[in-house]
């Protein structure tokens, strides 16, 4: 097999003057495609009505999945932690640590402060909003010892 000659860590493409959140970012920079693009397959899944479709503030797993899988990816739970408390669950520095696939796209749902967050995963390389949709260093990244609730691995279909 050969290998690709193309990088595979796009860019989030924000085309809506505005930030975009955590679940849209991590979706653009999987699939390519801009934040509004992404934004209306969510509001589609919701069947949200014309009038009600405004910024995308909240994404459950299944939004997510459901909007991955409309581009032609697949999102696969890996790993849970949401059976134990908090402060025993891997921080995203002691997840990074452990072996698994260099190659695969991994969204993280994390914690900050008392809500969710997605934040994106491949290799060493991280991608969110708190890095403007931009690949960075895990290492350099804000979220090293934030705690995991669930890693899904992505995969086009």
């Amino acid at each position: 097999m050969a290998l690709p000659l193309t990088p595979t860590l796009n860019q989030a493409r924000n085309d809506t003057g505005r930030t975009a959140y955590c679940g849209p970012t991590v979706i653009s920079a999987i699939t390519g495609f801009s934040v509004s693009r992404i934004e209306a397959a969510i509001h589609d899944h919701r069947a949200d009505p014309e009038e009600a479709r405004r910024i995308i503030e909240g994404t459950t797993a299944e939004e997510v999945g459901a909007a991955l899988a409309v581009f032609g990816y697949r999102m696969v739970p890996r790993a849970r932690y949401l059976h134990l408390e908090r402060g025993e669950r891997p921080s995203v520095a002691e997840w990074l640590r452990r072996p698994r696939s260099t190659f695969q796209h991994y969204i993280l749902a994390v914690h900050r402060g008392k809500q969710g967050h997605w934040i994106l995963i491949k290799g060493a390389k991280l991608c969110d909003t708190f890095t403007g949709g931009k690949w960075i260093f895990a290492v350099d990244g804000p979220h090293k010892g934030t705690r995991i609730m669930e890693v899904f691995g992505v995969s086009s279909v």
